[in-house]
């Protein structure tokens, strides 16, 4: 699933391009991706519609439209954006945008779990999936010593609690598992038990391993690309995440896996003691 850094890469990589134009058509070939209203009243509300802004919350990108109107899209875990010339609609091509450009805005998404929502802009904070998300981790406002004091109120284990969109939001499986071993945290440990100094270094390390992320244009393993159709290089500067088996960059102990609430997570045994 594209993360903070891949969404942002995406937004980043469109936003020259989009802003200024005009919708001037929708195509809807699934209409399902289109949520809190019919296909037919989405069209109508967007054809027409001047692109003035782009900005992203969490894992969603925020397409501002002239007249109040925004367009809430969230890819999921397959979902693509991508601005092309005029072209023949891939075969999991769901939506597109016809923009007065000459260019396309294509929407496509494999394991069809994607959506789009549009939204008065004045209202976004009612959007089912936005209206909980918890603090950009990237924001001025993601404070250490606030940070600090919501762990020590929570007993869930540090990555389940770091992949809670209403905790934080925009952190995923990747960028979790990078920022516990930059910290040298197990994923297991109790947020709250967590001492003083770890949070603090937990704090830098989510941090840092996003800005190096969107430094890097997101992470690619299979599906993502970003507006421009080309794919991320954070893969090849991952320490942990996917390299079962391999030393680790730290120590040279064998990266392990485990499965946490559902998902696989990556540290290393030696550099991420449980306690």
């Amino acid at each position: 699933m594209p993360e903070l850094p891949e969404v942002e890469t995406i937004k980043r990589s469109l936003e020259k391009k989009l802003l200024g134009t005009v919708i001037t058509e929708v195509k809807i070939y699934l209409p399902k991706v289109i949520r809190l209203q019919t296909q037919n009243a989405f069209i109508q509300q967007i054809a027409g519609k001047k692109i003035i802004g782009l900005g992203r919350r969490g894992k969603y990108l925020l397409i501002h439209l002239s007249e109040n109107l925004t367009l809430v899209i969230h890819l999921r875990m397959t979902g693509r954006l991508v601005y092309t010339p005029p072209c023949t609609p891939e075969k999991h091509t769901h939506a597109v945008f016809v923009l007065d450009s000459g260019f396309e805005l294509h929407f496509n998404d494999t394991r069809q779990f994607g959506k789009i929502i549009l939204s008065p802009s004045n209202e976004l904070d009612a959007v089912p999936g936005l209206k909980d998300l918890g603090i950009e981790p990237l924001d001025e406002n993601f404070d250490k010593n606030v940070f600090r004091r919501d762990l020590r109120r929570r007993r869930a284990k540090i990555k389940s609690l770091l992949l809670d969109q209403t905790f934080i939001a925009g952190l995923g499986n990747i960028y979790v598992d990078e920022a516990l071993h930059r910290a040298r945290i197990n994923p297991q440990r109790i947020a709250a038990s967590l001492k003083p100094r770890e949070v603090t270094n937990l704090y830098h390390a989510i941090r840092k391993v996003l800005r190096e992320g969107i430094k890097n244009r997101g992470t690619t393993f299979r599906d993502y690309v970003d507006g421009d159709g080309r794919m991320g290089n954070y893969q090849g500067l991952l320490r942990v995440y996917s390299r079962e088996g391999q030393p680790c960059l730290n120590c040279e102990t064998e990266i392990k896996r485990m499965k946490l609430s559902g998902r696989s997570s990556y540290f290393c045994p030696r550099c991420q003691k449980a306690k």
